[in-house]
């Protein structure tokens, strides 16, 4: 076995004598374990995930699907890019959810607006589903569609060729469908990608490069 175990292990006796696992010579990779614990993937606020290496390809349909949970009122949530324009971007900014497309010819943006700035922030789940289908960008937000107008109807390919990072990115990577550099600060689950009948379920303990994130569990909700 070359890897980690996903679980909590307290109580530890050698010999009969306690080790004590609050201050350990060294740690790589462990956390404390939470009281309650739910399905997810934690992401503290200070990195991101990075999936599929060898880059993904958007170009004229995606239909991304996720759920998160946070109280901060920025965060990326995701984004996908190439080295020229075109991109796509999920982030939230000051509690809104914005999506983003650029398939060459120009940002367009569909932006989901809830009534108070904290009701998407309020530390409760939230089902988040974007579409882009050619030119057209739509986006669902706990059953809430927000549709815009594409100015740019001949331009329907977004030519992608960059891992998929999801809650942040690095420093030294673009992204031209992100206006924010805020880390996520929170958990999500459930992320799929799906392109015609293809559906890809993401693990994110698979993810080429992880930091700050914690693939196999969230903690509880806050109160």
């Amino acid at each position: 076995v070359t890897h980690s175990i996903p679980a909590c292990i307290g109580s530890m006796t050698i010999n009969s004598k306690q080790l004590d696992d609050e201050s350990p010579v060294s740690i790589f990779a462990v956390n404390k374990c939470y009281v309650t614990a739910q399905d997810g993937t934690f992401f503290d606020g200070s990195g991101f995930a990075a999936l599929v290496r060898e880059g993904y390809k958007v170009r004229s349909d995606v239909n991304i699907t996720l759920e998160f949970r946070t109280t901060a009122v920025h965060g990326i949530l995701l984004g996908v890019s190439s080295a020229k324009v075109d991109a796509i971007g999920l982030e939230i900014v000051n509690g809104k959810v914005l999506f983003h497309v650029n398939n060459g010819a120009g940002r367009i943006t569909a932006t989901y607006e809830p009534r108070g700035t904290n009701t998407l922030c309020d530390g409760k789940w939230h089902k988040l589903q974007a579409n882009k289908s050619k030119h057209r960008i739509s986006l669902i937000i706990d059953g809430n569609l927000v549709q815009t107008d594409n100015p740019y109807i001949q331009s329907t390919s977004a030519d992608t060729n960059n891992p998929i990072y999801v809650g942040g990115y690095p420093a030294d990577v673009k992204q031209n469908c992100l206006t924010s550099k805020s880390s996520f600060h929170g958990c999500l689950r459930n992320l799929v990608l799906t392109k015609g009948q293809q559906a890809e379920l993401f693990d994110f303990s698979r993810a080429f490069d992880l930091r700050g994130v914690l693939p196999h569990s969230c903690p509880g909700a806050e109160h």
